[in-house]
């Protein structure tokens, strides 16, 4: 009984952070408010083994934040698409935190993508949840340019790009994060 509870309860806790479609009526007929980009479209950038696809959005300062700014200084870049709302995105920060804090020093670098639209709640919780990292959004939640260009529907959600472009993993949480990047800095 307890495990079906819990089941449920993670469920209900990970669909809490998915888009949902967004509709609306005119006329008695469905439109779609936001589209998608054609996933035919997007050239590499999504799967293990292809190259990642630079995203550009305003930092903390309002500053342009880039991608690419860290890719190729460091070995391993993981970059994490999360929001201040998603308690699953809380939920797993500590072990973001974690893996920046054991590795940064040996070439791992974190790039925060936040699907916020609300600034003060962005910027809070990035003071809460100490996360040294860059950080970037464009304050338009589900319809961030950077998730949009990585198919993102739901979060937490993250790729780790090696120092030559490359995704080598994607959506790595918990201990399979550390043991992950670990790992790959031996």
């Amino acid at each position: 009984m307890k495990k079906t509870i819990l089941l449920g309860l993670t469920i209900a806790m990970l669909t809490a952070c998915s888009q949902k479609a967004n509709t609306a009526t005119t006329n008695n007929t469905e439109q779609t408010v936001a589209e998608q980009p054609d996933t035919e479209q997007l050239i590499g950038g999504t799967e293990v083994g292809q190259r990642y696809i630079d995203i550009e959005l305003p930092g903390i300062q309002g500053n342009k934040v880039s991608v690419s700014d860290y890719v190729g200084s460091n070995k391993f870049t993981l970059v994490d698409f999360w929001a201040s709302w998603c308690g699953p995105c809380r939920a797993e920060m500590p072990y973001v935190v974690k893996a920046y804090t054991d590795f940064h020093a040996k070439g791992f670098e974190v790039v925060g993508v936040s699907l916020d639209n609300n600034r003060e709640a962005w910027l809070a919780a990035i003071e809460q949840l100490r996360m040294p990292w860059p950080q970037m959004s464009d304050l338009k939640g589900w319809e961030c340019a950077g998730a949009a260009l990585y198919n993102i529907r739901s979060i937490p959600a993250n790729v780790l790009i090696d120092q030559h472009g490359t995704i080598v993993a994607k959506d790595l949480r918990g201990d399979n994060l550390l043991q992950t990047v670990a790992n790959l800095l031996k």
